[in-house]
This record gives structure tokens, sequence and C-alpha cells, in this order.
């Protein structure tokens, strides 16, 4: 039996307008109902989560920032943290990318340069960051970063940045995120690792969890559970690591497996 279920947002669980389905609610009602527990698991900061779900931030467990922030009842209780050094030389490399927006996603807010107060890159990082803050330099951040995110506003990441980041991946876990997004974390850091933790925490095995995802992100979420599932309009690699596919995000495809879940007595 399936006992919890984690599912990325954008280009997963959200439409192609980045609303929730129509039929949300009464899945989620009905989910709790049978004591299983529903998990968004998100490069989103997990302000813009509880956001999403204004009624549920007592009532879901939330993987944010790609796993290196887990909170539930409000309670923080995982995060990766990244060494300071190595977080400014990850930002020196990405400075001069053309094109290419840099975030310190730390602890407390996104951080974002004062000179890069693009209005197309603010609208975008409005809709993952929440509590964000400019300064003038990252040097003067008083704070821990959990992520670095890195934005091309020609959704040219994966030929701009990604190439020009790498090289860190000997000891970072860098990854593409979508078209316009890389992220930066901790080398073991991902929803992966974050989603192994709560299974140890929560006490369900891999057999008892599933997942829905659909870009590089998800990768190692894929990984993490039994039951996972690679939307229909996923990444290619992202479609071979999964062990079943979901419609679409524009055909509400996590909500139909749900529903088939529960029809097949899965849940």
């Amino acid at each position: 039996m399936i006992k919890v279920i984690f599912s990325d947002m954008d280009g997963t669980l959200l439409d192609e307008s980045g609303k929730l389905p129509a039929e949300f609610d009464e899945v989620a009602v009905e989910l709790e109902r049978r004591r299983v527990l529903f998990a968004p698991a998100s490069g989103r900061q997990y302000y813009s989560l509880i956001e999403s779900f204004p009624k549920y931030v007592n009532r879901f467990l939330f993987l944010a920032e790609n796993g290196t922030t887990v909170c539930y009842k409000g309670e923080r209780i995982y995060e990766s943290l990244m060494e300071d050094a190595v977080v400014h030389e990850v930002l020196a490399a990405a400075d001069g990318i053309p094109h290419c927006f840099s975030v310190f996603c730390g602890r407390a807010y996104g951080y974002i340069l004062e000179k890069n107060c693009d209005a197309y890159f603010l609208k975008n990082l409005r809709k993952y960051y929440r509590r964000t803050m400019r300064t003038p330099r990252f040097s003067e951040v008083q704070d821990r970063a959990v992520k670095l995110s890195f934005f091309d506003d020609e959704g040219r990441a994966e030929e701009r940045i990604y190439p020009k980041l790498k090289p860190f991946s000997d000891r970072l876990q860098v990854v593409l995120a979508s078209k316009e997004w890389v992220d930066v974390t901790n080398k073991d850091a991902s929803k992966g690792t974050a989603i192994a933790e709560m299974q140890r925490k929560f006490g369900v095995t891999p057999k008892e969890c599933a997942a829905f995802g659909d870009y590089m992100n998800d990768a190692e979420m894929m990984q993490a559970v039994y039951y996972s599932y690679a939307m229909e309009n996923a990444y290619p690699a992202v479609k071979k690591l999964a062990r079943f596919s979901a419609p679409s995000n524009a055909a509400h495809g996590v909500m139909q497996t749900i529903e088939t879940f529960m029809k097949e007595g899965l849940i």
C-alpha cells in the first residue's frame, strides 16, 4: 500500500498555467481520509510552496529547494547547508555568463544582486521565491545557502549555464532543473536524499512511496521510490529512470494516476 506521495510542482502537478488542477482539493481530502501523506517536492522555496497550499500548511510534508529543506507542520526537520567558500566559488564562476541571473538561496531569503533586477527575471523569480532580498554583493549576505540557482532569460540554460558549472560536479550536485534554470547543491543533496531521510523518519519503505516528476532535478527521486512516475511531458532521461509513466501535467496526470491508485486499491 502507498503511504506517501511525493510530487514535483512545475511541469508535473501544476498545469500549463502554473495552477493546481481543479480537482486537487477533492483528491487531497480523500488522501487524508485514507491516511496517505502528500508531499510537494520542488525546487521552489518553502515559503512559495506554502503559499500554493495555504489550507495544507500543517497537513502536507514539504520538500523545498530540491530537497535541501524539509518542513512538516511548520517545523524544519531536515536541511543541507552548503559551505560558504564553495558557494562563493560557484557564484564567481557564474558571474559573466551571458543572460545568466544568480540566486543565493538562503535559509531565510532568496538573495539577488541589485544590478540584476531585470523585470523578466524578477517575474520568473516570483514563481519560485516569495521571500527575496536584494544585495549589492553576495559576499555581504549573512545567511547560509541551501542551494544556488541560475536563470537563463532566453531558456538556454542547458547550453550556456550548465557547461560552465558542470566542472563543479566532482564536489557538488549540478542539475538542469528546466530550460531556464540550473541548480547547485551539496553533492549528496537531492530530492531523493531527502525522501530517503523521510522514509527513515516516518518508518515507510520505498515500496510504500510514489513520486511524480518531469526534469533532471527529479532524477534521484525516481530512484528513491518504487512507484516512480515520469510525466508524458518529461525530459527523456527522466522517462528512462522512472518505472512508470503518467499523463502530462496539462492533462492533470498526477491526479489521474492517484485516482487510479484508489480504484486499484493501492491506497
